[in-house]
């Protein structure tokens, strides 16, 4: 039996219920356990009466501690400051031997196990973000990506937890300061730090768009990529869609990195569509509300038919771009670099913003 956890508000219902459906189709063996971070959500999926899911309501869940901390913490802040203490939660109450949290916003297309079986026997497992060199935000966000992340109820095991758990309750914003951001910088010195900590080498764990562009598809079905650089095959174990917007204005906005049209055609369209199916499911159930956390287009893209005519050249710029070193793209905080990367962004966004409806 392999057990996950996550968290999501009624904003990310819909991936998350998404992201339950992957993990059913693929997993042969699992238990899933729902952090309901609002009323509505709890209600909604108790009333579903999902299998092998177990849902856990905010009264369950917060103790006086995070209750204390909730007020200084913005929302997205709060739902990072309860990441371990949701995988503590579940390994104490529940009496697991492990547990890995995954993000709402994560879609399967095997089964993780593949990726689980690969620790071994260590106590820890925690994902790279394998960053395409232009979009490396590592010094910033991190080496590793709290979106796929494994404990064993083991004294290793929970050493770490625990340490993470109050490392984060101490500080946990959306900045960076002191070497810290969110829940995440703190994993980049894990493996020096601790004992039984596993770096996962399984590409497939991790597909993403900031790391896509290092791929070719092989097999869209499966599906199959390669990676351009050691021409390595391996298959997608899960895809982290991961600033995916739902606009104001009836579009979906896709993010600011490069997205070769295969990744858009084999990945996000299907995804997107999976999307409008749930949200239309719970239309017919009565519900009304905006599950799909309804944005504005960011300011920066305000003019984005200025540079619709530009986006033909959005792979040329990008394979120009990614000619560079490696080195050049490391240089933490450079004027250069962010003037670069914007440019790419607005180079990208008018493919990155595309046009669906319900009836699709």
């Amino acid at each position: 039996m392999y057990n996950y956890c996550t968290l999501f508000d009624k904003n990310y219902l819909i991936r998350g219920l998404a992201m339950y459906e992957s993990l059913k189709t693929y997993s042969k063996d699992f238990h899933l356990y729902i952090f309901a971070f609002d009323d509505l959500t709890a209600k909604i999926l108790k009333e579903m009466n999902l299998s092998y899911v177990t849902i856990i309501s905010l009264n369950e869940f917060e103790d006086e501690e995070l209750l204390a901390l909730k007020p200084t913490r913005t929302k997205v802040e709060y739902f990072w400051t309860c990441t371990p203490s949701v995988i503590k939660y579940c390994i104490e109450t529940f009496n697991l031997p492990s547990c890995t949290y995954i993000d709402a916003d994560i879609y399967f297309y095997h089964d993780p196990a593949v990726l689980l079986e690969e620790m071994g026997d260590n106590s820890v497992l925690i994902t790279p973000h394998w960053y395409t060199p232009m979009y490396d935000q590592s010094a910033i966000s991190g080496i590793y990506c709290v979106q796929f992340v494994t404990f064993k109820n083991t004294p290793e095991g929970m050493e770490v937890l625990e340490w993470w758990r109050k490392s984060c309750n101490a500080w946990c914003y959306a900045r960076f300061e002191d070497g810290k951001f969110g829940d995440q910088k703190y994993l980049d010195n894990w493996p020096e730090k601790f004992k039984g900590v596993y770096v996962l080498k399984n590409r497939g764990g991790g597909v993403a768009p900031w790391n896509v562009q290092q791929y070719d598809l092989v097999n869209h079905s499966t599906p199959m990529l390669r990676d351009k650089k050691t021409m390595k095959l391996f298959p997608v174990i899960f895809y982290h869609y991961h600033n995916l917007r739902f606009l104001t204005s009836g579009k979906v906005y896709l993010g600011p990195y490069y997205l070769p049209s295969w990744v858009i055609k084999n990945f996000y369209i299907p995804y997107i569509l999976h999307l409008l199916k749930l949200n239309g499911e719970l239309e017919k159930k009565g519900y009304k509300e905006d599950f799909y956390g309804t944005a504005v287009l960011p300011k920066d893209l305000e003019f984005i038919k200025t540079f619709a005519r530009l986006n033909i050249f959005s792979s040329f710029f990008f394979y120009l771009f990614n000619k560079l070193p490696e080195q050049f793209w490391n240089i933490s905080n450079g004027v250069v670099i962010k003037k670069l990367q914007y440019v790419t962004m607005l180079l990208v966004a008018s493919n990155n913003i595309i046009k669906f409806s319900q009836e699709e």
